[in-house]
C-alpha cells in the first residue's frame, strides 16, 4: 500500500447546492405537461408575433422615407426635382401598411389557434383533470 498523501475539501451548503444547481443543467430532463402546453402556446403565437414586428418596422421605415423626401432635401440629392408627390405616395403606402399590421396579426394568430386548438385544449384538459 502507498502512503500518498490525499487532499480533501469541504464546500458549504450554498457551495453544494450551487454545485447541484449548475449539474442539474446538464442532465437530461423528462418534459412535463406543463411546459409541452407552454410549449405550443409559443408555438402559435411566435410566427405571429414576428410577422407583427418585422412587418411593422418595415412600414415605419417605408413611412418615415416618404416623410423624409417631403420634408428635406434628400430628394434633390437623389436627383428628383420635386419630391413632394413622391414622398407623399411612399408615405401613404407605409402609412397603410402600418395599418394592416394588427388585422394581419389577428389573421395569423387566430389560423394558429384554430390548427392548435385540439392539442392545446386535450392537454389542458389533462393538466387541470389529472
Amino acid at each position: 500500500m502507498h502512503n500518498e498523501p490525499t487532499f480533501t475539501c469541504a464546500y458549504s451548503p450554498k457551495e453544494n447546492q450551487e454545485a447541484l444547481d449548475i449539474r442539474k443543467k446538464y442532465m437530461p430532463q423528462a418534459e412535463t405537461e406543463l411546459e409541452a402546453l407552454k410549449k405550443l402556446d409559443r408555438k402559435v403565437r411566435r410566427p405571429a408575433s414576428v410577422f407583427a414586428y418585422l412587418y411593422g418596422s418595415v412600414s415605419a421605415v417605408i413611412m418615415g422615407s416618404g416623410m423624409s423626401l417631403v420634408m428635406t432635401d434628400i430628394g434633390a440629392m437623389i436627383g428628383l426635382a420635386d419630391a413632394m408627390i413622391p414622398g407623399i405616395i411612399i408615405g401613404l403606402a407605409g402609412l397603410g401598411m402600418a395599418l394592416t399590421t394588427c388585422p394581419i396579426h389577428r389573421g395569423i394568430l387566430r389560423s394558429r389557434k384554430k390548427k392548435y386548438a385540439d392539442k392545446i385544449l386535450n392537454l389542458s384538459d389533462k393538466i387541470v383533470n389529472g
